[in-house]
């Protein structure tokens, strides 16, 4: 099955990839994410058919450079999922595709189920190398994670980094996410063309 993206999901992805520059470079010795620092890679997180589509598509680029590493991650993603779908209280959706539930109660379940898989790691984070194996391709959650970014409950970071700085210097340092509202558009626009709609989570997206 192809996996392609609506054809401005590059220009998204450029405005991020600015964006986050423009931060790290402001942030200096701030902004402690490294290679190898897997604070943001464990424990399982919503992506939207935006992520899906870029992570399949990465992933089936990697079966052609390099199909040992790319069958290793469909087998931790394997792995994963059939310990997500045995934690108490099941898989707050359906486990066949992987879409989650919707609703206020599923989201009060999915709460209850990140809790309880609080130390699952990402199917895509190599173990040995503590690298991203598809990081090219990875979701949108983990391109904005670690720099200031604004969320319902405020401005937030990740909690190793901007330590020592004072509030206004964390506000300096901002990472405006998606300014013009264009992943809605794309993720509209995929749900009229492809039919796709709904979350999910890493494990599942691969295992397909």
């Amino acid at each position: 099955m192809p996996w392609s993206l609506p054809s401005r999901d590059s220009e998204l992805i450029r405005i991020m990839d600015s964006a986050l520059a423009e931060t790290t470079r402001k942030s200096g010795n701030w902004l402690v994410c490294r290679p190898g620092c897997t604070q943001c890679c464990i424990g399982p997180f919503t992506i939207n058919q935006l992520d899906v589509a870029r992570l399949r598509q990465g992933l089936a680029d990697l079966d052609q450079s390099d199909p040992q590493r790319a069958a290793r991650v469909r087998d931790r993603a394997k792995q994963s999922v059939a310990r997500l779908t045995q934690l108490p209280g099941g898989f707050p959706g359906d486990p066949t595709t992987g879409i989650l539930d919707e609703g206020k109660d599923a989201e009060r379940r999915f709460d209850q189920f990140t809790e309880l898989a609080d130390n699952e790691p990402c199917p895509v984070l190599d173990p040995e190398t503590g690298m991203c194996d598809l990081y090219s391709s990875r979701p949108m959650t983990c391109r904005v994670f670690g720099p200031p970014v604004q969320s319902e409950g405020g401005l937030g970071v990740c909690e190793l980094c901007f330590h020592g700085a004072t509030d206004e210097e964390i506000a300096a340092c901002e990472m405006p996410v998606d300014p013009d509202g264009l992943e809605p558009a794309l993720l509209k626009e995929l749900e009229q063309t492809a039919g796709r709609r709904g979350e999910t989570i890493i494990a599942f997206c691969l295992v397909k």
